[in-house]
């Protein structure tokens, strides 16, 4: 079957019964496809009727995700993970989504997890090296801006202290 074709069918399927948790897969299909707000639209619908179902809420996260909506997704992601703390779908992609935050910290948390959770993944143990290497810049680049600054704050009170001895030599000869 066509990817058209099933999602046809799940469409149909859900129209006829609004209730139906078809939803979660008609969802999916949107987002594997590329239709991430066709799965977005498709998932809030349905977690109005299930609010529980743990894998619907994990493509809304991922869909939004896609869409950039980087703390909605967060939100969602988070959500499964509270009921579901060993979802690698929804670790992955908390990850990615605080990665793409530039919350780093966050996301090696996460991708650390994530490896956990599939331990033999090449592209997660990438993830973890990648997000590790760009901490290690940060750390450098902050502590070089640091004392940047501090140098800064040094010259500034050397130049303040010695217009405080010139104002006083000036007025105790």
């Amino acid at each position: 079957m066509t990817d058209d074709a099933r999602i046809a069918d799940l469409r149909r399927r859900v129209q006829q019964d609004p209730a139906s948790i078809a939803f979660a897969q008609l969802a999916e299909e949107y987002r594997r496809t590329g239709h991430h707000a066709e799965a977005v639209d498709t998932c809030r619908a349905g977690l109005a009727i299930h609010p529980e179902y743990l894998s619907a809420r994990v493509t809304l996260g991922r869909a939004l995700l896609a869409l950039g909506r980087l703390d909605d997704a967060v939100v969602e992601l988070r959500l499964a993970l509270a009921t579901a703390p060993e979802n690698l779908a929804a670790t992955r992609a908390l990850a990615e989504a605080y990665f793409r935050k530039g919350q780093l910290a966050d996301a090696l948390t996460y991708y650390t997890n994530a490896c956990r959770l599939a331990p033999n993944d090449p592209d997660l143990d990438r993830s973890v090296r990648d997000v590790r290497a760009r901490l290690d810049e940060l750390s450098v680049d902050a502590v070089a801006a640091e004392r940047a600054r501090a140098r800064r704050t040094v010259a500034a009170l050397e130049r303040w202290l010695e217009a405080i001895h010139a104002t006083r030599t000036r007025q105790h000869p």
